[in-house]
């Protein structure tokens, strides 16, 4: 074991479950994680509890770490509230489940949030409300989700959390054919809006269809992005080789393993997500720990590496959600000058200003007024 060894030296002598169990555990508190997570707590805090915040980023950027950590830090800060108040929670944490059938479950996701508040007799709720069904003859799935949807309200009333995380949001917009993807979104917002509770959606990419939908959800939505490292940028290529020492620092090994010489492999491998970088290095010690070796090597990476076409993908939708996330540059320039503030044209794609000419009121395709030629050359010559 080496001196600059972060973890502690009795792991050594454990059980390799252990020893993976305590990597698994630990987590890096790189700048673009504090950095994201400070506005998110900015944007649970100072929004209206009624608001919608959406987080969105690559897959593997480390999404659901982010969503534990802002849980911690609810937590800590409700403390001496929630010893005082003992039915209140600091905040309620669940995933919206992929659905099979290819139509996002509300009942089912109503069901899991009920759990995840400590709901008493959740799967009783669901009888009784068979029995009743069965009494008055009525639709059984419509009514069994109001009635799910009814019980997440009060109990949320009661239970008070400073926000509902809803993590792989993106699920959210599998839905059967004809139902509007803005009719999903109302569901959350009429339930934010009930409850006075600000939820907050974690996914990918995907998520940016949820964006301004219309100008309700607008008004009441936050967007919060996650981004990753990028290797053209100096100060990211640092953090993301300091982030690789902080793993190798904590990988419990006879011998500290020198990520930092491997770094642009894995930069390739894992696009600049900590994330999947996380996951890959787990793999790699797994491999380790079950032959007992005594540190990882470059041939331990590759075997556990994503292959190049894996990460191909993974970047090619990574780059389209950027492209996706990031304002145009014209698009402030268009907006004033729809509310007036400023003379100019900027309503296509990559059209320019251009001055609002008086008297120019032609028309696309209308021609010039010139004087057109008649007549052929050999006539013209006569007269």
């Amino acid at each position: 074991m080496t001196a600059t060894a972060g973890f502690p030296g009795e792991l050594l002598a454990r059980l390799p479950e252990e020893r993976l169990a305590y990597f698994r555990a630990y987590t890096v508190a790189h700048p673009l994680l504090a950095e994201t997570k400070e506005k998110l707590m900015a944007s649970i805090s100072e929004s209206e509890p009624n608001s919608l915040v959406f987080v969105f980023g690559p897959t593997g950027v480390g999404k659901t770490t982010l969503r534990l950590k802002a849980e911690q830090v609810i937590s800590n800060e409700l403390r001496s509230g929630l010893e005082q108040d003992r039915g209140r929670i600091p905040a309620v944490g669940v995933e919206a489940i992929a659905p099979e059938s290819g139509r996002f479950c509300w009942t089912d996701h109503f069901r899991r949030l009920l759990l995840a508040m400590d709901e008493p007799l959740t799967d009783c709720k669901r009888d009784a409300e068979t029995l009743y069904v069965r009494h008055n003859s009525r639709s059984g799935s419509k009514s069994t989700t109001a009635e799910y949807r009814h019980a997440v309200e009060q109990a949320l009333r009661f239970r008070r959390p400073a926000a509902v995380m809803i993590d792989e949001a993106q699920h959210l917009s599998k839905m059967a054919s004809g139902r509007r993807l803005l009719d999903q979104l109302d569901v959350l917002k009429s339930i934010a809006n009930q409850t006075r509770i600000v939820h907050v959606l974690f996914g990918t990419y995907d998520l940016l269809s949820f964006r301004n939908l219309n100008g309700q959800l607008s008004r009441r939505s936050l967007d919060v992005h996650f981004p990753r490292y990028r290797a053209e940028s100096d100060s990211d290529r640092q953090v993301f080789v300091n982030v690789l020492g902080s793993f190798a620092h904590h990988m419990p090994l006879p011998e500290q393993p020198d990520l930092a010489a491997e770094w642009e492999f894995l930069y390739e491998r894992s696009i600049g997500c900590v994330g999947i970088l996380k996951q890959w290095l787990t793999r790699a010690l797994h491999s380790v720990l079950r032959r007992g070796g005594t540190t990882i090597t470059r041939q331990d990476l590759e075997a556990q590496a994503l292959s190049v076409l894996q990460c191909e993908k993974i970047l090619s939708e990574t780059a389209e959600g950027e492209l996706r996330a990031a304002e145009p540059a014209e698009a402030r320039g268009a907006l004033q000058v729809r509310l007036g503030l400023r003379t100019g044209v900027v309503h296509r794609n990559g059209d320019v200003n251009k001055p609002n000419i008086p008297g120019n009121t032609r028309r696309p395709g209308m021609r010039l007024p010139r004087r057109d030629r008649i007549g052929m050359a050999a006539n013209a010559a006569k007269l």
